[in-house]
């Protein structure tokens, strides 16, 4: 029930005129799909950071509509700022949230960038997961220079736009659109009020670590780039204290305990190890895509590591907040919790809560809002200010305030006895379905990793559990689509149909409608099916005190089954597709035998252990 969702990020090279900002958020509010989630305007860097999400779709057009408007708006051959830029749209990034590719996210940012340099005669660029080549995936890089730059910049064939003229536009300067993964702004919480000790751990954390040096008393110490100063007695190894001692202790020291070879460091970066005096080298930090910084917040009264997570599929918020905790504690501190900063996706906060539900042996076939609260309360998301997933999280699965599933039960109950055709029993198999689901995956949870429970039936369990929950969502979600395709048969049959033209529209829009009106219900037959399948292996491997739920919920699978295919054979009747039909019978009757025989084996185990 994810929704197809992008992000994009455009900058905009005005920070100082509130009305023209306004003016280029509202292209983006006027298209439906969209919703404007932040506005981060900057005088000094007379720059403006929007951000936005959407349906693929709706996103594509917002984004050449901003575009179009900047353009309109911006005249780059007055502007100044401290902030690089080369146009009046500087740089327009996208970010597959959920249900959508990364290799769909990179051809929708072609097509705007075509559209760009095609319809508005600004040269663009390509970068990140969307450059053309190697030289171009950096920002930074495609930026050198900036606007004043351009007119040289274009004139050489190693610089010709991805899209749009290799020539200057003294009005629009160019622009920089491309894929990139979401970054995640997360800050740990210290207790303590020393930023010295945030800056600290920040340093072994992030991936450029930090600078290193031995001097001539061979002690060994830290200089950072960041702050240039440092502590007597503090050295790589944060609270660990070399005073007195020689440099060879201190290789061994950090080889034995910490990992790394600081003479290898050295020989890496071209340095003599015999004469390291005025030479910097890097000891690398421990996570890659991490960027970190110490610091104090007095709204907080206490110190903060500071992160940046570029690339959260590689490194995540558990890894660097159980890395930190540790390192706190090293240093006689406690991390007391953490917060995001503005938005996290749905599939970063997921994998977080199934992290910590892993390392306490429970399984992770639950309800999605019990993995999400779980990945809340282990991070300490709320310690300094309240975290709302519904408000927090992009993507997050949910269904629309109108459908069935967000009824109460006695409310659907009466919505299906009223004298209307929908829902009906398509809605209804899939209903039960569903509830059949819930049930496998209630007996696998009560099993697994339980006192008494094997290492198989824990894997085993574990694994039918998580595909039981998402058999139940998929069945949930049948629920409206079923009532839904038949809404939109119903649609069409009400077309016009006086003349020729209109009778033939009128037909292909219901054969269509009835199309979709055998797919939902044969969806529901093959969802059910696999719900039984899992029926079976509970009802081999869970505990036989709850055996009788197995059964209930093969019997739902069960009726998942039936209801879904008398809905599908009952629709194919008016269908004039002959070989849709048959492919379609075909595959019903296999659905439906081997149901059978799944049910079959699921009701003999049970009656073993109940009579």
């Amino acid at each position: 029930m994810s929704e197809r969702l992008i992000e994009c990020v455009p900058n905009f090279s005005e920070g100082q005129r509130p009305e023209i900002i306004k003016m280029i958020t509202d292209e983006i509010e006027k298209v439906e799909g969209t919703k404007l989630l932040d506005v981060d305007p900057g005088y000094d860097m007379n720059r403006t950071v929007v951000t936005f999400i959407g349906s693929p779709e709706a996103v594509e057009k917002a984004s050449f509509n901003a575009i179009k408007k900047a353009a309109d708006l911006i005249d780059m051959s007055k502007h100044k700022g401290t902030h690089p830029r080369m146009g009046s749209t500087d740089v327009c990034p996208f970010v597959p949230i959920t249900g959508v590719t990364e290799e769909e996210c990179i051809e929708l940012s072609k097509r705007v960038a075509k559209r760009v340099g095609d319809e508005l005669k600004i040269p663009v660029y390509l970068y990140e997961k969307s450059a053309t080549s190697q030289e171009r995936v950096n920002l930074a890089k495609i930026r050198h220079g900036e606007y004043e730059a351009l007119p040289e910049k274009l004139k050489d064939p190693k610089w010709k736009p991805d899209f749009g003229p290799a020539e200057f536009n003294p009005k629009t300067g160019a622009t920089v659109i491309g894929v990139r993964e979401f970054l995640i702004a997360y800050n740990i919480n210290l207790n303590t009020r020393e930023e010295k000790y945030a800056t600290d751990i920040a340093f072994e954390l992030r991936e450029k670590g930090r600078s290193a040096r031995k001097r001539t008393d061979n002690k060994f110490y830290f200089k950072s780039e960041e702050i240039l100063k440092y502590e007597e007695g503090k050295y790589p190894c944060g609270s660990c204290d070399f005073v007195g001692k020689t440099f060879e202790e201190i290789v061994q020291h950090c080889k034995e305990e910490h990992g790394y070879d600081l003479i290898e460091l050295f020989e890496l970066n071209g340095m003599d190890v015999n004469k390291p005096e005025g030479q910097s080298v890097k000891i690398p930090g421990l996570f890659k895509h991490c960027k970190a910084i110490g610091w104090m917040v007095p709204k907080y009264d206490r110190a903060q590591i500071s992160i940046n997570l570029t690339n959260y599929k590689v490194t995540s918020m558990h890894h660097v907040f159980d890395k930190s905790s540790e390192l706190a504690e090293k240093r006689g501190l406690r991390v007391t919790g953490s917060e995001i900063v503005g938005m996290v996706p749905y599939p970063a906060l997921l994998e977080t809560g199934k992290y910590y539900l892993r390392k306490q042996n429970r399984s992770t076939g639950i309800p999605v809002k019990d993995i999400l609260n779980t990945a809340v309360q282990s991070l300490g998301l709320n310690d300094v200010s309240e975290f709302r997933i519904e408000d927090r999280v992009l993507g997050l699965p949910k269904n629309s305030e109108s459908s069935l599933v967000e009824m109460k039960v006695s409310d659907f109950t009466d919505e299906v006895s009223r004298e209307t055709p929908a829902p009906g029993g398509g809605s209804i198999a899939a209903l039960v379905g569903s509830l059949g689901a819930a049930l496998a995956s209630m007996v696998s949870n009560l099993t697994a990793f339980k006192r008494g429970s094997t290492k198989e039936q824990d894997e085993i369990l574990s694994q039918a559990a998580e595909k039981a929950q998402q058999l139940k969502d998929n069945l949930l979600k049948a629920v409206d689509d079923d009532t839904n395709a038949f809404n939109d048969f119903m649609t069409a049959k009400r077309l016009p149909n006086k003349t020729a033209e209109e009778k033939a529209a009128r037909e292909n829009a219901m054969q269509e409608g009835l199309k979709k009106a055998v797919n939902a219900p044969f969806n529901t037959a093959q969802f059910s099916l696999e719900v039984i399948k899992l029926c079976k292996t509970v009802a081999q491997f869970g505990n036989p005190a709850s055996i009788t739920d197995v059964g209930v919920g093969a019997q739902c699978g069960f009726t998942g089954v039936k209801g879904g295919i008398f809905n599908v054979l009952i629709n194919l009747k008016e269908i004039k597709d002959s070989e849709f039909i048959e492919q379609i019978k075909s595959r019903c009757r296999e659905i439906e035998n081997e149901a059978i025989s799944l049910l079959k084996d699921v009701n003999e185990i049970v009656q073993k252990e109940i009579i």
